[in-house]
């Protein structure tokens, strides 16, 4: 497959959140709003590009009886990273996330990724599947913290599009979250998964 079908797999036909339902944790406690959604969806894009990378690179060094283990110590290394610079430099995007920032150690689509793809192909094509795979999580909790936002409050990245006393509030609380991923989900299998 080439680089460009890699990226493309990742958005469309393995997208996380949309098609193989992945990483539903930081999907449904973080995408209250567009912004939201957009910062989990690029932390955990570096995170799962960077950790492809390194676990392709060392995998074939690694004992088949310890290899998530060392999966979950690379992954944890640049979570730890990217939790750090954040604090750092985005203090309200740390702040506003919270505890999902750590929980990307344990997301199933880093780990997972790293077991089906990363350790069997080199490392541009793991770099490239952290891109695809990570532009698709990132879209779908945009997508999907965009319509929460908007249904519930009448704003899309904090811009009122309608009057402030339109919306409903269960959107922005958890039941909303179950109820836009799920239609979301369906349109958006309707248009690319026939």
């Amino acid at each position: 497959m080439s680089k460009l079908g890699i990226i493309i797999n990742g958005l469309i036909k393995e997208n996380p959140t949309f098609v193989l339902l992945l990483g539903m944790c930081p999907t449904l406690g973080t995408t209250s709003s567009a912004f939201n959604g957009m910062s989990m969806g690029l932390a955990t894009m570096v995170v799962l590009i960077l950790a492809n990378i390194v676990i392709s690179a060392i995998a074939r060094f690694i004992p088949d009886k310890v290899h998530i283990p060392c999966y979950i110590v690379v992954i944890a290394g640049f979570v730890t990273l990217v939790q750090l610079l954040l604090k750092a430099y985005f203090p309200e995007v740390d702040k506003s996330l919270g505890i999902f920032i750590p929980l990307i150690v344990v997301n199933c689509i880093v780990l997972g990724r790293a077991e089906s793809f990363a350790c069997k192909n080199g490392v541009i094509d793991s770099a490239c599947d952290g891109i695809g795979i990570g532009l698709g999580f990132t879209i779908a909790l945009t997508i999907l913290g965009a319509c929460r936002e908007f249904l519930g409050t009448g704003a899309i990245f904090g811009l009122n599009i309608m009057p402030e006393n339109y919306g409903a509030l269960t959107f922005v609380l958890a039941p909303g979250a179950f109820i836009t991923l799920a239609y979301l989900s369906a349109v958006f299998n309707k248009l690319f998964n026939k």
